[in-house]
């Protein structure tokens, strides 16, 4: 049976997760943010002090990332650990964004990216997912906004925790 995948990329905070999220339930298909998986190795690095290239890389085979969807809702598991409510501090978007730099990291996540696409019909959202994780989807699609609309979606994401940084 061939599956639908529809890619949606475009930068942070354009609303590539909340369209994709709405419009997978619509169609009855999975939602896969690929930002989160980053984010829980973002996490992983935080936790275990490897931020730089070289820790991470050789950290890399003792890292697990799993999504799972419970009644259509995504939930990130890191070494067997639901850390869905843990991967959106600034501090594990900060390590996020260096861990995505890693080639053994972005390595590990296009394979779990790839399994997730052949196995579902799904709606996956995040950076380079039309040209490099589903480069034959059935849809693609770049979705962008201005500058200060991503601020302003970024900043209500993060307004209510404790470190939330200013809007500006």
């Amino acid at each position: 049976m061939k599956t639908v995948n529809i890619a949606i990329d475009g930068p942070g905070g354009a609303g590539k997760s909340s369209i994709s999220r709405t419009v997978a339930n619509e169609l009855g298909f999975i939602h896969a943010d690929t930002g989160a998986l980053y984010r829980a190795i973002g996490l992983y690095a935080v936790r275990n002090d490897c931020l730089e290239a070289e820790k991470i890389e050789q950290e890399i085979t003792r890292i697990h990332v799993e999504l799972k969807f419970i009644g259509g809702v995504q939930r990130v598991l890191l070494c067997g650990e639901d850390v869905t409510d843990y991967i959106r501090s600034p501090e594990v978007t900060m390590a996020a964004s260096k861990v995505s730099a890693v080639p053994a990291v972005r390595a590990l996540l296009l394979d779990l990216q790839k399994k997730i696409a052949a196995e579902n019909n799904v709606i996956m959202d995040g950076r380079d997912i039309g040209a490099v994780v589903l480069p034959d989807a059935d849809l693609k699609i770049y979705l962008t906004a201005s500058s200060e609309e991503r601020a302003s979606r970024r900043y209500l994401e993060l307004r209510e925790k404790p470190d939330c940084p200013t809007y500006e």
